[in-house]
C-alpha cells in the first residue's frame, strides 16, 4: 500500500496529536515538520514513526515534491499566512480549527477554493468523536422525528498553557467563541441541517488569567457564556460554555429534543442515550472505542476518524466531510456572537454580509 507524505506545520499540542494519530493509520506517515518553536519541533520528532525532515520555515514544505499532503496547526492568528501561500501549492490540505480569526480571512480562503478542485477539509474533531457521530446518525436518521431544540453544554477547565500563551488574547484567538466554540456552531450548523438567521449571547471574563500579565496586558479572553442562535428552519440551539468548572461529571452534555424523542451524549464517557416519548423509556449505549485511539490526543478518538477522513479525501475514495464553506461559517456565528455579547443586543446573521 502506498502511504500518503505528510508534512505538518505547526508542531504544538494539535499538530503533535496529528502525529499521533497517523501513526495509527497505515496508509499515512508523516515525513515533514515545521515550526518555530525548537522545543516543540523535538517534542513532536520524537513522536513520528519515521524520521522526518524539520524547519524552522513552513515554506520548504510547501514545495517539497516528497509531500502528498498538509496539516496545518499553527496558531489561529497565523493560519491565514500559511494558507495564503499553501493553498498556492496544489496540495491537499487539513486545517486546524478555526479557519481563521475573522470572516475577511475565511471568506478569502472559500472565495480562492471557489474554482478549484482540491483537498481542503477543516478540523473541526467534534463531529468526529464517536459518541456524537453516533447522536449525529440518529437525528439523521430521524429517530427523534423533527429536530426542534440543540442543547450542548461544555463546562471544563480554563484554556490550557500554550508557546508564549498566545490564546490569552482575543485579538490572537478570534475570541472564545470564536477559538473554542466554533466545534459546537459547527454542530449546531450539522444538527439542524439549516443556516442561523439570529444570535443571543452572554458572555465574558469572570475567573480565568485575571491574574496574569504578559508584556504588562491583562488576558482578555472570556471563560463563560451563554449563546442562543435561530435557525431557519425554526430550530433554535443553545451554548453553555463554563470554563471555571473542573469538577463536572460530564464535560460535555449534548441534548437532540424532536417531536418524537430526546437524545444526548455525555463526554468523555461516550455515552448515548435515547429516550421516548411514547413510552417514557430510555435507553443508554456505551460507545466503544479503542484504547490505542483514545490515548492518542485530548478528543475521545476524534482526531484518529478525522483524519481518516482526509486521507479517505485525498485518496478520492471520499469527499470532504468539513469544508472550508463549514469552517466560514463556523467563524461567522462566532463572531456574531461575540458581537451579541459585546454589545448586549440580538444580532442578526445578515449584518455580518451573510
Amino acid at each position: 500500500m502506498r502511504k500518503i507524505n505528510i508534512g505538518v506545520i505547526g508542531t504544538g499540542m494539535m499538530g503533535q496529536e496529528h502525529i499521533q494519530n497517523f501513526n495509527l493509520l497505515d496508509d499515512a506517515r508523516v515525513i515533514a515538520l515545521a515550526d518555530t518553536d525548537d522545543a516543540m519541533l523535538a517534542q513532536a520528532l520524537d513522536m513520528c514513526d519515521d524520521t522526518p525532515s524539520t524547519s524552522p520555515d513552513f515554506e520548504p514544505l510547501l514545495s517539497n515534491p516528497d509531500i502528498d499532503a498538509l496539516v496545518i496547526a499553527t496558531p489561529n492568528f497565523h493560519h491565514v499566512e500559511v494558507l495564503k501561500q499553501a493553498l498556492e501549492s496544489g496540495k491537499p490540505i487539513l486545517c486546524e480549527k478555526p479557519l481563521c480569526t475573522n470572516l475577511q480571512d475565511t471568506q478569502m480562503v472559500v472565495d480562492t477554493l471557489a474554482d478549484r478542485d482540491s483537498v481542503f477539509q477543516v478540523g473541526m474533531e467534534y463531529r468526529f468523536k464517536p459518541a456524537l457521530a453516533d447522536m449525529i446518525a440518529r437525528v439523521d436518521r430521524g429517530d427523534i422525528g423533527t429536530l426542534h431544540m440543540l442543547s450542548i453544554r461544555e463546562h471544563r477547565f480554563p484554556f490550557l498553557p500554550k508557546v508564549a500563551d498566545w490564546n490569552r488574547f482575543n485579538a490572537n484567538t478570534g475570541g472564545t467563541l470564536v477559538e473554542k466554540c466554533c466545534h459546537f456552531f459547527d454542530l449546531m450548523r450539522r444538527f439542524t441541517g439549516s443556516e442561523p438567521i439570529s444570535v443571543m449571547a452572554s458572555g465574558g471574563q469572570s475567573v480565568n488569567h485575571i491574574d496574569e500579565r504578559y508584556d504588562g496586558h491583562q488576558p482578555d479572553i472570556w471563560d463563560n457564556a451563554y449563546v442562543i442562535f435561530v435557525f431557519a428552519n425554526g430550530a433554535r440551539a443553545l451554548l453553555d460554555l463554563c470554563m471555571f468548572a473542573e469538577g463536572s461529571r460530564h464535560s460535555e452534555e449534548l441534548a437532540a429534543m424532536g417531536d418524537k424523542a430526546k437524545v444526548e451524549c455525555l463526554l468523555p464517557q461516550n455515552i448515548v442515550t435515547h429516550g421516548h416519548r411514547d413510552t417514557w423509556a430510555v435507553d443508554q449505549h456505551l460507545i466503544h472505542v479503542d484504547e490505542d485511539i483514545l490515548n492518542a490526543g485530548y478528543h475521545s478518538g476524534a482526531t484518529y476518524f478525522q483524519n481518516r477522513a482526509f486521507l479517505d479525501a485525498v485518496s478520492d475514495k471520499a469527499p470532504v466531510v468539513v469544508t472550508a464553506f463549514d469552517g466560514h461559517r463556523a467563524v461567522a456565528m462566532g463572531v456574531a456572537a461575540q458581537l451579541s455579547a459585546a454589545e448586549n443586543r440580538r444580532v442578526e446573521m445578515k449584518e455580518l454580509g451573510l
